[in-house]
């Protein structure tokens, strides 16, 4: 099959790439000439474990490319995939759909037969219909069919999931459509990966419903540790305790500092809003954003009362800024709230991340980057863990300690074990909803 994939963000490359490693000619279109460049040299431009090769073996066997001209890329294509941002609209929790309705009316004027349009983007429910009259409007001779393919990829493990999926949506309305997103993913077909294949609306409410879904968790058990650690009891166990049951199961129940990166936070405003539209308001939702702007903020509470009440004038060492690790991503990420608050209240921020400080730097203004967590202990006042990456993860606790003026640790991930932090020599250890160890007498 011959494809093109309109937009290399994070879901256009990652899926481009994983098509074409399907043995499908892909061709990946982007309006940035740098970005080309960037992508036929074999760079990439965010990072994903195991995308470059991926990208690069494909690109040498002839079966990937990258363009900035649609029209040669549509020209001939059996489907084109629309990968395009849709990012929440300013003030109203919308979804910016004027990337994606430009990118219908473009493909539009490019089509030269039969051609399967796929939105590939988070889109409300409806727009694949306002797509599809996009393009009728642009060409009314186009001949083309209009598709709804949503992502499910996990930042730091697309290529895997892409590869070895949950599931696969497709929402179409006819054979013939149904009969091209088949033969696309074939591969999967016969590895008995389940394919859900639906109509427009269905599989559109399917992402947003999927992800509001996972975000309930993440803040249900944030909830639950606030009043874990009011009551004497262990997150991590009760977490461990509930999700052994198969009927609720123990992905996405981890006590934290909040859900954040490009696809939580704006699906739920844009659910919210879509109920709001249609007077059947998303009140589960609704408070879920509150709450998980709640958490951030006791984060904060957290840390300050770690330093005895202020942290002006206090050193602070920040492990991981990242919304989650094995990603640069740091779209809506806890840091963003909390190291502002941090840097706002008089502490001197240092920062260690393996892949944040590319976007970092402009985002967290006034903090110090440094590449070893032990570096930026020295001297500090308190450590805290906001990114739970395998790098901080077997971190010497007693070098850790010995190196800071005042060593405290606020274990936003609950990484370590209350015990073993005392025993190291933190006189203070906080985490999320978890016993915390006294202060040294």
């Amino acid at each position: 099959m011959r494809i093109a994939m309109v937009g290399t963000g994070y879901v256009g490359l990652v899926s481009g790439t994983c098509f074409s490693d399907f043995g499908h000619e892909v061709v990946c279109v982007d309006r940035d000439p740098a970005k080309i460049d960037m992508l036929r040299a074999g760079k990439v431009p965010i990072y994903e474990p195991g995308l470059d090769e991926l990208l690069a073996r494909n690109s040498r066997e002839g079966r990937l490319s990258f363009t900035t001209d649609l029209a040669s890329a549509v020209d001939g294509a059996d489907a084109v995939f629309i990968a395009v941002g849709t990012p929440t609209r300013r003030g109203d929790g919308h979804a910016d759909l004027s990337y994606v309705m430009a990118a219908a009316e473009e493909i539009a004027r490019a089509l030269t037969g039969y051609t399967v349009v796929v939105t590939k983007s988070t889109v409300p429910v409806g727009t694949n219909r306002k797509v599809a009259e996009a393009i009728a409007r642009a060409n009314p001779e186009a001949e083309f069919d209009v598709a709804s393919n949503p992502e499910f990829l996990r930042e730091g493990a697309a290529i895997d999931d892409f590869m070895r999926p949950d599931r696969v949506v497709v929402g179409v309305e006819s054979d013939r459509a149904a009969k091209v997103m088949a033969e696309i993913y074939r591969p999967l077909y016969l590895r008995d990966f389940p394919i859900v294949t639906t109509d427009l609306e269905s599989a559109e409410m399917i992402k947003y419903a999927a992800n509001a879904f996972l975000a309930t968790k993440i803040t249900f058990i944030n909830e639950i540790a606030a009043l874990c650690e009011r009551v004497g009891a262990d997150a991590k166990e009760v977490a461990r305790g509930i999700g052994l049951d198969n009927r609720i199961g123990p992905k996405f129940l981890h006590a934290g500092p909040g859900f954040g990166g490009s696809c939580f936070p704006k699906d739920t405003r844009a659910l919210a809003r879509i109920g709001q539209e249609h007077a059947v308001p998303m009140q589960i939702v609704e408070t879920v954003i509150k709450v998980n702007d709640e958490v951030k903020r006791r984060m904060i509470d957290k840390i300050v009362d770690l330093c005895d009440g202020s942290v002006n004038g206090r050193r602070v060492a920040v492990l991981g800024v990242t919304f989650k690790p094995n990603t640069d991503d740091m779209r809506e990420a806890p840091s963003l709230t909390i190291v502002p608050a941090l840097v706002g209240g008089g502490a001197k921020v240092r920062v260690v991340d393996p892949q944040g400080r590319r976007e970092g730097e402009a985002l967290l203004p006034g903090v110090e980057w440094l590449d070893d967590p032990y570096t930026a202990a020295e001297g500090a006042d308190a450590l805290v863990i906001l990114t739970e990456w395998n790098a901080f993860r077997a971190l010497d606790l007693r070098r850790l300690a010995q190196a800071m003026a005042h060593p405290r640790m606020a274990d936003l991930r609950n990484i370590y074990d209350p015990e073993d932090a005392r025993a190291a020599g933190f006189e203070a250890y906080v985490a999320v909803g978890r016993g915390t160890a006294p202060k040294q007498e």
